[in-house]
């Protein structure tokens, strides 16, 4: 059994301003292609299909013309929502498509049941499970201790009944304890989200969503295929790619990847203003349409810098200096950049600010706590 296994598509993401559909078509299409020389029995989609839980209607067309192509093909399709997604919105219709191979993951309702599938080596057992939180799991198991979202999967999947005689696969969408993280992720206050990596033991892969970079989490059976575009400039040194998963009987598995070139890439360029701005520097590059971050090392600022550059990089989206100015921690207004700080920490910030001292230690606790559960029960 061979999988094709894809998450966090984002359509109809935009990246500083910049709408990336047309880029986001273009891979999608590149996806196809992949699929076309692969020949895989299915395509796992683990959930942020979209980028909002309304999405605009673009982005939706693109998602029912991808699924259309991979109908046409005859294979198998799993589909789980993300924390990005409405998990009611993407699962509209799904008994109704369910007979064309289309598999939307209902909304979570206490009880997942698999999806079976047959291949020369037996019965291939497929879970959907689409982003959950403790509040969701302890709505229909109240009995149950569940206190973090470790313990909220574990009650999940221990309704399962999962068969250990068969190969058993897990879709689902969560962040797992250990995984390297990039901007464009939501970042919850604490870690609260993490979920450790021991539930997923039943299975012989889990299909994982929600971390945009691709990686293995302790062994190739538990894996995050990461987004197939660039959606920050963390991700500028990633390498993108689908993971394709060949099964055959029990404890036979295989893990690789097909690299992603996309239409447009995301880039990081340092320099003085006379250096990024030389022929030599970007002639040949493909610099010119890129998707531009660049960083000027000039100790003054230069005039007009963004239209200027702009002339040569079409697609500047970030303009930022690094000099003794920047250095000290100070922005052009003489603010201090807040860029990656938590929400703990800003508010700290603004306490002290409007109170002249800072919080104490249980003040502190007590506002840990609001946004912790302000995190858990916001859908």
């Amino acid at each position: 059994m061979k999988f094709i296994h894809l998450s966090d598509l984002h359509l109809g993401k935009r990246v500083n301003e910049y709408s990336m559909l047309e880029d986001q078509q273009y891979i999608l299409t590149k996806i196809i292609n992949i699929i076309d020389e692969e020949q895989p029995e299915a395509v796992i989609l683990a959930g942020d299909i979209y980028d909002k839980p309304v999405p605009p209607a673009e982005a939706v067309e693109l998602f029912d013309d991808f699924l259309y192509s991979l109908a046409g093909r005859k294979l198998q399709v799993f589909v789980i929502s993300g924390n990005h997604d409405s998990p009611e919105r993407l699962a509209f219709g799904n008994r109704l498509i369910d007979a064309s191979g289309i598999h939307l993951s209902p909304v979570y309702n206490g009880e997942v049941r698999p999806v079976s599938l047959q291949d020369e080596y037996g019965t291939v057992e497929v879970y959907m499970l689409p982003f959950i939180k403790p509040v969701h799991v302890r709505r229909y198991y109240p009995d149950e201790e569940i206190s973090s979202y470790t313990d909220a999967l574990h009650t999940a999947i221990a309704h399962m009944d999962v068969d250990p005689s068969v190969r058993n696969v897990l879709v689902t969408h969560q962040f797992v304890t250990g995984a390297s993280r990039s901007e464009s992720e939501e970042v919850s206050v604490g870690g609260s989200d993490n979920v450790d990596a021991s539930v997923f033991e039943p299975f012989d892969y889990t299909a994982l969503g929600h971390i945009h970079g691709p990686q293995n989490i302790g062994s190739e059976n538990i894996r995050y295929c990461g987004t197939p575009l660039k959606y920050s400039f963390s991700e500028a040194h990633h390498q993108k790619s689908v993971t394709v998963v060949e099964m055959k009987e029990k404890g036979n598995m295989s893990v690789r990847t097909v690299e992603l070139v996309p239409k447009r890439d995301l880039v990081e360029l340092k320099g003085t203003y006379e250096e990024v701005t030389k022929k030599s520097f970007y002639e040949g590059t493909g610099y010119q349409e890129d998707y531009t971050h660049i960083t000027l090392t000039d100790e003054e600022d230069i005039p007009n810098a963004v239209s200027r550059l702009q002339v040569i990089y079409h697609n500047l989206m970030k303009l930022d200096y690094d000099n003794k100015r920047t250095r000290s921690g100070l922005s052009l207004d003489g603010t201090a950049d807040v860029e990656n700080k938590s929400p703990l920490e800003l508010f700290a910030e603004l306490y002290e600010m409007q109170n002249g001292a800072e919080m104490s230690e249980e003040q502190m606790n007590y506002i840990q706590r609001m946004i912790e559960q302000i995190w858990e029960e916001e859908r």
